[in-house]
C-alpha cells in the first residue's frame, strides 16, 4: 500500500501535544502493516461516508485520539487527526 495526507491532517498532527505525537508514530507502524489491525479497532464512520459519498474509516490511536482516513485501491490517504471532533 502507498500512504499520503491531505494538508489538514499534518496541520492537526502539529498541533496536538509531543505525547500524543509520540503514540500516534507508534499507532502509524502497526497502521502501514496492516490498517484494520484489531489494536486500532478500525471502522467506518457512516455519517462522513454519506456525506463524502466514499467510505471513511477511523482508527483509535488512544482514548481520545482518533485518524481518519479513506482507502482508493491501493492508496491510503489520512484525513485528519484529533478528538472525537474529527468526525464533525
Amino acid at each position: 500500500m502507498k500512504f499520503k495526507a491531505v494538508k489538514r491532517f499534518w496541520t492537526s498532527f502539529n498541533a496536538l501535544s509531543a505525547e500524543q505525537r509520540e503514540t500516534a508514530q507508534y499507532a502509524f507502524a502497526i497502521f502501514k502493516n496492516d490498517t484494520h489491525d484489531y489494536r486500532l479497532r478500525t471502522h467506518k464512520i457512516h455519517k462522513l461516508s454519506g456525506i463524502a459519498k466514499h467510505t471513511i474509516w477511523s482508527a483509535e490511536i488512544d482514548a481520545d485520539l482518533r485518524v481518519i482516513f479513506r482507502i482508493d485501491g491501493d492508496v491510503v490517504t489520512t484525513l485528519d487527526i484529533g478528538s472525537h471532533d474529527v468526525y464533525k
